[in-house]
C-alpha cells in the first residue's frame, strides 16, 4: 500500500509486509515526547546494559526492560525473568502510555485483545545491529509482537520461517510501529548496523520498544 499523495504527510498509514505482518507508518509520532519521557523513567530505575549472549559475546545493542517480565540474556541462556539481575529488584512497571500504544497498534493490525506483559527497550548507537533471530521464549505464539521505532532511521530485516530464507529490508523511521503475528509470528527478523546520523530528539541514538505477551 502506498500513501495518498494528497493526504497529510504526517498522517499515519499502513503498509502490508506479508500475511500477518504490517508496518504502521508514523503511528506513534504524535506521542513521541510522552513515550520518550516514559523511557527516561524506566531507565532511571533499570539502566541500559549490554547483555551477554549464551556464547559469552557482548551484545552491541544496550537493553533494559519494563513490565511484569523482562527478557534476559547471559551465559546460561535466553529467558524471561520477573527481576532485574543487576539490581535484584522487579523490573519497573510498564508505563500506561506504553501499554495503551501496544494494545492499540495490535488492534489496528488485526490482533485485538493484545495485553503485553513485557517491554524490551533496545538502544542502538551507530554500528549496533541485531542478527536474524526468532522470538521463541514466549509461551503463547498466538499473541503478536509489537515493535516501536524512535530516533535514528534503521533497516529492519524480515525473513522467513527458516534462517536461510531471504530477508526483506524494511526502512523504519521515527514513530513507525511494526506488528507481526499469526502465520508471520515466528519469522526471522533483525536490524542492520545503524548508520551515523543525528535525530532532533535522540541525537545519535535509536530506541526500539518491543512489546510481547511473554507469560
Amino acid at each position: 500500500m502506498t500513501p495518498d499523495l494528497f493526504a497529510d504527510s504526517c498522517a499515519p498509514w499502513q503498509e502490508a509486509v506479508c500475511e500477518g505482518a504490517v508496518v504502521l507508518r508514523r503511528y506513534a509520532l504524535a506521542q513521541d515526547r510522552s513515550l520518550l519521557a516514559a523511557v527516561d523513567s524506566v531507565t532511571a530505575a533499570a539502566p541500559f546494559r549490554h547483555m551477554l549472549t549464551p556464547g559469552g559475546y557482548r551484545m552491541s545493542v544496550a537493553m533494559t526492560n519494563c513490565g511484569p517480565l523482562g527478557w534476559v540474556s547471559d551465559e546460561s541462556g535466553y529467558r524471561y525473568d520477573a527481576c532485574d539481575p543487576v539490581s535484584g529488584r522487579p523490573w519497573p512497571a510498564m508505563p500506561t502510555v506504553f501499554a495503551e500504544l501496544a494494545t492499540a497498534a495490535a488492534t489496528a493490525a488485526g490482533f485485538p485483545d493484545f495485553m503485553p506483559d513485557a517491554c524490551l527497550i533496545n538502544r542502538y548507537e551507530p554500528g549496533a545491529r541485531l542478527s536474524l533471530h526468532q522470538d521463541r521464549n514466549e509461551r503463547d505464539f498466538r499473541q503478536p509482537i509489537v515493535s516501536l521505532s524512535l530516533g535514528l532511521p534503521a533497516v529492519f530485516l524480515f525473513g522467513g520461517l527458516r534462517r536461510s530464507e531471504p530477508a526483506r529490508r524494511i526502512p523504519l523511521e521515527h514513530g513507525d510501529v511494526v506488528v507481526w503475528g499469526g502465520p508471520a509470528r515466528l519469522r526471522y527478523h533483525g536490524v542492520l548496523a545503524l548508520k551515523e546520523g543525528a535525530h532532533p530528539l535522540l541525537g545519535r541514538r535509536r530506541l526500539n520498544l518491543t512489546f510481547r505477551k511473554a507469560g
